[in-house]
């Protein structure tokens, strides 16, 4: 295999997937992620290649006995005790103290990758039930926004029939109670709809963003469990700790000198022994942990103002005219009140709301020049279909309008 095949492969574009989200749900699913499995190789390095742990052990410890000793306090777990104080007689102050987090590390950080990735698969699976590529068509666009005019042109109206003849082929043509029904409650609760009222893809959406945010809260509780109950304000406690002494002092979160008790059996007799052991390791567990209690943080508030403003944008229908319009207004397609209530028939009865979240994907994957021409493109084709006109439900908008 080729060099440059090599690099093909190892490429960015191959392990960013598909551009069918934003940047928000990138920094969830890929850049979480990767940050996740870079400390848990690391971690698993440290564990399994070097020496985890080291003791101090009495003097007539052979290498076999001194071997043992390591490897039984790597999996029995050691405990901590800080140098000023007195070691406990009664074992079970000991056994309080146990550091029980240390050995699965790698684990837990592979586990939290994993569900920081799984709303994107959610949404990877599902999307395609829509009966449109979003890949493709933000792919298209992003591809054309360096090459000559007239290719940019001809892409932008093939994107434009392709979405033309997903919006038909997707529309309700037989109207009874039930429908009507369906697509008045749709109006409100999008999620709650099939593809057919033109909320599939804004709902599935919607729903996979509520993941990433239920998932980016639930890890703290995780790390919480996972590290003794202590972890929900442990980077109040760093920063306390470092206002107090810029000098950064020996952890109690993680130790680097423990203790660790191991019984030996010589016939009927028990001997227990007390030895001092280091863990190198959690020098770096500590760095990790403390920047991972920020990161969480920092995406946990990012990804839950996203939620709440893709939900206001699918909640409200004002928000889906005032987009088109925008754009339109860009492009001096509206030049009168007709255009105006034309504009907004065009956003609520022929986009709908998975058109205009196709749009709005495509913006934020290209540029507002790409998304101006592609709306203009639309505009033109549903501008020039007097049929459409005449079974949209202009019941239902009049009455909107009288409203």
């Amino acid at each position: 295999m080729s060099v440059s095949a090599l690099l093909g492969l190892a490429s960015f574009s191959k392990l960013t997937g598909a551009a069918d989200d934003d940047w928000v749900d990138r920094l969830n699913h890929l850049y979480t992620v990767i940050l996740l499995v870079i400390f848990a190789v690391f971690i698993s390095g440290g564990q399994y290649v070097g020496n985890p742990i080291e003791c101090w052990t009495p003097a007539h410890f052979t290498g076999a006995f001194v071997a043992y000793t390591k490897s039984y306090c790597w999996v029995k777990n050691t405990y901590y005790i800080p140098m000023g104080e007195s070691i406990p007689v009664e074992h079970v102050r000991r056994d309080s103290e146990e550091l029980t987090y240390y050995q699965w590390v790698p684990i837990i950080l592979m586990f939290m990758a994993f569900l920081f990735k799984f709303p994107c698969l959610i949404w990877r699976m599902f999307n395609g039930g829509s009966a449109i590529n979003l890949d493709k068509i933000v792919n298209m666009t992003s591809s054309t926004q360096i090459g000559s005019h007239e290719k940019r042109r001809e892409t932008i109206e093939h994107i434009a029939q392709y979405m033309d003849r997903w919006l038909e082929a997707h529309r309700q043509y037989h109207f009874n109670a039930l429908i009507r029904f369906r697509q008045r409650i749709s109006r409100v609760f999008c999620f709650l709809c099939a593809k057919r009222d033109g909320t599939y893809l804004t709902g599935l959406y919607i729903f996979v963003k509520m993941l990433y945010v239920i998932n980016v809260i639930c890890q703290f509780f995780i790390l919480n469990g996972f590290m003794g109950g202590w972890y929900n304000l442990y980077g109040f406690e760093v920063l306390g700790g470092l206002m107090e002494d810029a000098d950064w002092r020996e952890s109690p979160r993680f130790p680097k000198v423990t203790l660790c008790d191991f019984d030996i059996r010589q016939l009927q007799n028990i001997q227990r022994y007390t030895v001092q052991c280091v863990l190198p390791i959690n020098l770096f567990n500590e760095k990790i942990f403390i920047f991972l209690w920020f990161w969480v943080c920092f995406v946990a508030i990012l990804t839950s103002g996203n939620f709440v403003f893709w939900l206001w944008r699918a909640l409200f229908r004002f928000n889906r005219a005032a987009y088109i319009k925008k754009y339109l207004r860009i492009l001096n397609e509206l030049k009168g009140s007709e255009d105006k209530k034309f504009a907004k028939k065009f956003a609520d009865e022929y986009l709908r709301d998975d058109g205009i979240f196709v749009l709005r994907l495509v913006g934020k994957n290209s540029n507002d020049i790409l998304l101006s021409d592609l709306i203009a493109e639309l505009w033109r084709n549903f501008k020039n279909k007097p049929m459409i006109h005449n079974t949209l439900n202009d019941t239902d908008y009049k009455d909107e309008e009288a409203a």
